[in-house]
């Protein structure tokens, strides 16, 4: 198993030899180019990626226009809930914005593992309760903050993403056009310089 998820898994409940092996069993490293999808709209995912190295962007189409609502990023889980939980096609995209190395689990050989190994379930319960806190923590932010807070909450919390991905799907992170935040960013200059 990669240590990077042994380290991740390692925070929320030690793990036995036989339950690491396990999990190496059931999980595969796989690379993936900038620009792959790996769900489209429409699509039903049994698979959740455990991000080693790289940046995958989901994002919505409405009218035409992609609308991103989220970054994962190294050390990261993306997990399409509905699909995987519901069993529902999906309602968004999920891609590449770099080349990426992740870990590839699949939700059917996950439910074994718990079976088998209860404390696998215990920290997959944690883990979901973790990235459901997270999203709320989204969505209260997004909602209550001005654009120029999002952007500098963005700024502060995940800086690399600046140097990984383009200012337009930034732009779209945070809500506004990228004209917007250009004027944003020009406005944050001027200040510092101030």
């Amino acid at each position: 198993m990669d240590d990077k998820l042994l380290k991740h898994f390692s925070k929320i409940h030690a793990l036995t030899d036989e339950e690491i092996s396990a999990i190496d069993e059931t999980m595969s490293s796989k690379q993936y180019k900038k620009g792959t999808v790996l769900l489209k709209e429409g699509q039903t995912s049994t698979e959740a990626y455990f991000v080693l190295e790289g940046v995958i962007r989901q994002y919505y189409i409405i009218d035409g226009e992609e609308k991103t609502t989220d970054f994962f990023s190294d050390e990261q889980w993306v997990v399409s809930l509905n699909s995987i939980h519901v069993n529902s096609p999906s309602t968004h995209y999920l891609e590449c914005c770099t080349d990426c190395i992740v870990l590839v689990g699949n939700s059917e050989k996950g439910e074994e593992l718990f079976t088998k190994y209860p404390n696998l379930g215990l920290i997959s319960r944690k883990l979901m309760e973790n990235v459901f806190a997270e999203q709320q923590a989204k969505i209260e932010a997004f909602t209550i903050n001005t654009p120029l807070i999002r952007y500098q909450n963005l700024l502060k919390s995940r800086p690399d993403l600046f140097q990984r991905i383009p200012q337009y799907q930034i732009a779209s992170y945070i809500g506004v056009t990228a004209e917007s935040l250009s004027r944003i960013r020009k406005r944050l200059v001027t200040k510092s310089k101030k």
